[in-house]
Parts: structure tokens; sequence; C-alpha cells
């Protein structure tokens, strides 16, 4: 991908500076766009410093900046960066564009980019796919909609940040209703998979033969044969944590009560995200998912090489 002109492209904020704001924070700095990071974790400035990059601890800090993009955890946060005491708005100039990027209600979308609209400011609903390596190689898949300025002012900053830019429509929201299509299927399917292979070890099926039969068969899925393998490994450091899915389904519970519209798989999907949370398991890698099933039947996962050279408990 060809680097940007510093001269043309505008002056980028990115909020949110973890694993996918890292990344994509990375991404719009290594193709020549003037970047500025923020975050409340000095370790996640100064990681960003190291590589290059300017960054601030607070979204005010942002106010020379023409396009902002929100990296961060939930609609809670995006409101705080927008609108809390030290927020962007009545900072940011009149024109300048917030691309967000966060997983919020489709409802929340709409009603930020009105209020958005009325302080002068215009907005993209650009929730984002593809996981941490892709925001750094700058790969990801954009889900985006917004007028047609919008996306204009956005041009150079989803070239650095996006393999493919879906434009949803024209209005805030739909982006947002997107997402939370992709989101169900993903928690579904990782739930799924984490029983799927554990009604195999419980069983008595090997957990690497039922992986290498699955992911040659008509049952396989992109979570399955992504996520497995950490279970496998024992491996699970968050690359996406269970807590993400207990919000994402939650939102997608919530979205289906406003359109009186019944989610039932989904629903099961949630409970057992919520039972992993529940059990401790909050902040782990989505996979571990799979230890309400270990709980529950007892079966034996898959230990961590090292945890079993050291004879330790799974």
């Amino acid at each position: 991908m060809s680097q940007t002109s510093k001269r043309t492209a505008p002056r980028v904020g990115v909020v949110g500076l973890g694993a996918m704001g890292m990344g994509s924070a990375l991404a719009l700095h290594e193709r020549g766009l003037t970047v500025t990071g923020c975050d409340v974790s000095p370790s996640a400035r100064e990681a960003f410093v190291a590589k290059g990059g300017n960054s601030v601890a607070s979204p005010a800090e942002l106010a020379d900046c023409e396009v902002v993009v929100l990296l961060v955890v939930n609609g809670e946060q995006v409101e705080q960066v927008l609108f809390g005491e030290h927020g962007l708005v009545g900072k940011l100039a009149a024109g300048s564009l917030v691309i967000q990027c966060a997983t919020v209600a489709p409802s929340q979308a709409r009603g930020l980019g009105e209020r958005l609209a009325a302080e002068g400011l215009a907005m993209l609903d650009a929730p984002v796919s593809g996981g941490a390596a892709k925001a750094h190689s700058g790969d990801l898949s954009v889900m985006a909609s917004g007028d047609a300025a919008a996306f204009d002012k956005a041009q150079p900053v989803l070239d650095a940040m996006a393999a493919t830019v879906y434009r949803l429509g024209d209005s805030a929201g739909v982006g947002s209703s997107m997402k939370l299509v992709n989101q169900l299927l993903a928690g579904v399917h990782i739930a799924t998979a984490a029983e799927a292979m554990a009604l195999g070890i419980r069983m008595g099926l090997d957990p690497d033969t039922v992986y290498e039969v699955i992911t040659h068969s008509a049952g396989n899925s992109w979570m399955f044969e992504n996520r497995v393998p950490h279970i496998l490994e024992g491996d699970y450091t968050p690359l996406s944590a269970v807590d993400i899915f207990v919000k994402d389904l939650n939102i997608v519970h919530q979205t289906g009560r406003e359109l009186a519209m019944p989610t039932p798989v989904a629903a099961s999907a949630l409970q057992q995200f919520t039972a992993a949370k529940g059990a401790g398991f909050g902040r782990e890698d989505d996979a571990a998912v799979i230890k309400v099933y270990q709980r529950l039947s007892g079966i034996a996962l898959p230990e961590a090489a090292n945890d079993a050279d050291a004879g330790g408990d799974a």
C-alpha cells in the first residue's frame, strides 16, 4: 500500500491504544499520516511514542486533529471520549470528523450522529473487524455509514486502515447494525465451537483429531478454525476476551428487545459467555468459554506446554 502524503492528509487522532487501536495507529503512522494516539494508560502511550508516534492522555488534547478515530471498548467510553469532562466536543474545530469504530447499539450510533451534527461535527459510523494483526497491517474490514462528505474526509484514513470498506448507507446506525449481525454470528460460532470440542472430548475423541477432521468437513467455520487452536494449545492469552462477547451479545439482546425480535440462539451463547465471566474467565481469550463445559462435566482440557512440563493443573 502506498504511503499517504503528509501535505495533503488530515491530522489524525486515535483514541484507544489497545490491541486494535495500537495496530491502527501504527498503520496510519507507517503510511505517512501525522498521528497522535490517546490513551489513559501511560504504558500504551509510551509504546506508541517508542514507535515514532505522538501521544496525549486526554481526548481534549486532540483539538488540532481534523479526523479522530475512536477505537475504545464500549459505548460508555465513547460517550466519555466525546461528551465527558475532557471530551472532544467543544474542542474540535467545526467540520472535523469523528470515525466511530467501537461496537455500540445502532440506536446509540444514531443518537451520536445527531448530537455531533448539532455541534458542527461529522461522524462516520464505522465498526471494524479483523483483529490486532490486520489492524497493524492496514487490512481491516470496515462496515461504514455516513454522508458523502464524511466518506471523502475519511478516505486517506480508511485507505491506511482497511483492506475493505463497505459503504452501507448515508446515516449513522447502519454500520453498527451490520456489525451487530457480525457479532451475533461470531459469538454463536465461538460458543458452538467450544461446545462441539467439549462434546468430542467428553466422548473420548482426541482433540487434535477433532480439529483436523472438522476443519476439512462441512461443520467447519472460520471461528472454529481460528479459536480451537487456542484450546488445543491451552493458551487463553486474550486476543479477544470473553468480556467482549458478554458486551456484544448483550447489545444483540438489547437491540432485539427494541425491535421485538427474538434472538434465542444468540441468547443461549450469551448465557455461556456470561457463565464464563461469572467463573472468573472474563479477561481470558474468548475460547475460554469452553471452561464452562469443563466445570460442568469435568472434561480434561489440553494444557499449555509449560504447564504440562511443570505438572500443573489445567
